[in-house]
């Protein structure tokens, strides 16, 4: 069995739950979040409308890229007419409809059309393959699917979606769709967003977005059969693979819920402006940005369908933003072109929150953003599909060391402990590292047609609770913060001595002559597995300094932790490929590619790829390949 090493601790003013001393420790790692404000019991729609009533003069959605913007009284009406039009093609309570879109309006109206109908909205990743959405729509017997001509992804110039389209269906002038690929699909929904460069006129197997958004009918839409805010609402896939993928089944309850706790934790108002960079398909955009805005009256803006740093700084810059969301390597980027001068210094006084997703936020990236960005109550989320997605979070006035070391404390109505991972019945102590289980309304239902796969990762204790059980290391200090160590997988065993990839990485990360790094373990004759680690330098140093070397990596480490946590291998590389959310490193924050996945997961699996790169370039070095 192997070790489970103690956590340092650090202490700040908290009250805990009362907890039952065990024996051999003060206390155990097991706490409850607070249990106010109380939950909201009603269905997303019904809560939009809410909202609508109270805010519905202002800003809802702004697409900076398609020059529109929505007040939330248009897109109540607007995804009215969408829903009908959605009605008028069959759709349903309870069927399942897949969309594969950037950030845009069109994604924005069809996630209240589907929840109004009580229909279950799958957001795709538009980088899948043909064969990734025959297999993801196969697995649910999805009955629609909304997606665009083209497909938009960071840094790459527009992709046809004809070629998919063609796989689909392939008699896209037939007047009547027809799929062998996917026999339970009904229609194609296409949204042109080519600008022209595809002609969807000759597709007459498919259904125009046009034709179903444009009525003059806006009354709210009356669903087949009476909602229950219990229901499923929405599916989000854990796997990035084909052949087994894994799909999240969660609720009205639990996203509407897990938003707006989050838009209570940032203090969000109807006041605010939330630039979201990060992807609809993804948890991050749809529930911590859409969610928590919509619940709060607040405006959402998309700057571009996919990530674009620059189009995010001007969106911020130019409508005003209180708040920035962004993965690490977002922020990054952002702040390299202002480093560069090729974004002016200014414009940015307004924002004072967001979310970094990431399980800590190196203190250096955290001072360039409270510095450059204003981002001085930016928070820290902590998740998985699988909760819907936060857990928990730090708050806008959290001390920065929590915000840099910890990823705050629960979110009310949850309740957490910490597990020995080889006997989940055993609740370790505080500061003990151990697997992190987690209990509340934001639990998912279950993977969707996998029982055996949703016995694996949920379990009944004692009492009848219902646990949702991580994958993730993790310790929980004396005053209910959460740190997160890494992936219980992701482990280096050096000479039997446990090593945590992250730790590595924190420290690397905050040499201002790192822009990116990820460490992984290599094999090793002698001690099994070594420390290896995979750098991006930064270009942009101050004047008279020069790029970090191997010796200078190795130095960093070794003045700042023990000598055993030493890269034995360095490697510097232009890039590495990076998770559907832009991560590289196993975030708490897990995308919808299954970063709740085990190995199987998109960020596990480039570390994987980063491994065979690594081993590549040794048998290179010593002249074995």
């Amino acid at each position: 069995m192997r070790p489970v090493r103690r956590a340092r601790s650090a202490l700040w003013p908290f009250c805990l739950s009362p907890l039952r001393p065990r024996r051999g420790f003060s206390t155990i790692a097991k706490i409850k979040g607070p249990l106010a404000p109380p939950l909201l019991e009603e269905t997303v729609g019904e809560n939009f409308a809410r909202v609508v009533s109270a805010h519905g003069d202002r800003q809802a959605v702004v697409s900076r890229h398609q020059k529109k913007r929505l007040t939330y009284n248009q897109l109540d009406l607007d995804s009215n007419v969408l829903a009908r039009g959605l009605q008028s093609l069959g759709v349903k309570k309870g069927d399942r409809v897949s969309v594969s879109l950037g950030n845009n309006l069109e994604f924005a109206t069809i996630t209240y059309a589907l929840f109004k109908l009580g229909a279950i909205l799958v957001p795709l990743n538009p980088a899948f393959t043909a064969s990734q959405i025959v297999s993801a729509l196969n697995h649910l017997s999805a009955t629609h699917l909304v997606i665009g001509t083209e497909t938009n992804l960071p840094y790459k110039p527009p992709r046809s979606n004809v070629p998919i389209l063609e796989s689909v269906a392939p008699d896209l002038s037939s007047s009547t769709l027809s799929s062998e690929a996917i026999p339970s699909l009904r229609n194609i929904v296409l949204v042109d967003n080519s600008a022209g460069r595809i002609d969807p006129a000759p597709f007459c197997a498919t259904t125009p977005w046009s034709t179903i958004s444009q009525d003059t009918d806006d009354r709210p839409p009356v669903p087949t059969s009476p909602l229950s805010n219990h229901e499923v609402v929405n599916i989000q896939f854990t796997s990035g693979t084909t052949s087994m993928p894994k799909a999240a089944c969660l609720t009205h309850r639990s996203i509407l819920n897990n938003g707006n706790q989050i838009g209570d934790r940032m203090l969000l108002t109807s006041e605010d402006i939330v630039c979201c960079p990060p992807p609809l398909f993804h948890c991050f955009g749809c529930i911590l940005g859409y969610m928590a805005t919509a619940t709060h009256g607040s405006a959402i803006v998309f700057p571009t369908e996919a990530f674009d740093p620059m189009a995010a700084l001007k969106a911020v810059q130019e409508e005003k933003a209180t708040a920035l969301y962004g993965v690490p390597t977002m922020f990054l980027a952002e702040l390299e072109l202002i480093d560069d001068e090729k974004v002016a210094y200014e414009g940015f006084e307004h924002l004072r929150t967001g979310i970094a997703a990431g399980s800590s936020i190196p203190a250096e990236l955290m001072r360039r953003l409270h510095k450059t960005l204003n981002l001085t109550e930016l928070t820290i989320c902590y998740g998985m599909t699988e909760t819907s997605p936060v857990s928990a979070m730090t708050t806008t006035d959290d001390p920065i060391d929590k915000r840099i070391n910890t990823v705050g404390r629960l979110l009310p109505h949850v309740e957490a402990k910490v597990v020995d991972p080889f006997d989940h019945d055993k609740i370790l102590g505080t500061g003990e590292r151990g697997e992190l289980a987690v209990h509340g309304y934001l639990v998912m239902k279950e993977y969707w047609g996998q029982p055996e796969k949703t016995a694996e990762v949920i379990k009944i204790d004692e009492d009848g609770k219902v646990w949702m059980h991580s994958g993730d290391e993790a310790s929980i200090d004396e005053d209910g913060y959460v740190s997160i160590t890494g992936r219980i997988k992701d482990l280096i065993i050096r000479g039997g001595e446990n090593i945590h990839p992250l730790e590595i990485e924190n420290c690397l990360f905050a040499s201002d002559k790192i822009a990116e790094v990820s460490v992984v373990g290599l094999p090793d004759p002698r001690y099994g597995e070594v420390v290896a680690a995979f750098i991006v330098r930064r270009h942009h140093l101050p004047q008279g300094q020069t790029p970090i070397t191997t010796e200078e990596v190795r130095d960093w480490v070794k003045q700042r932790m023990s000598h055993h946590l030493v890269p034995k291998y360095v490697f510097f590389v232009d890039e590495y490929p990076k998770t559907a959310s832009g991560k590289i490193r196993e975030s708490p924050l897990k995308c919808s590619f299954g970063l709740a996945a085990r190995h199987s997961s998109s960020a596990v699996c480039e570390k994987f790829k980063l491994r065979d790169k690594g081993i590549q370039l040794l048998r290179e070095r010593d002249g074995q390949d």
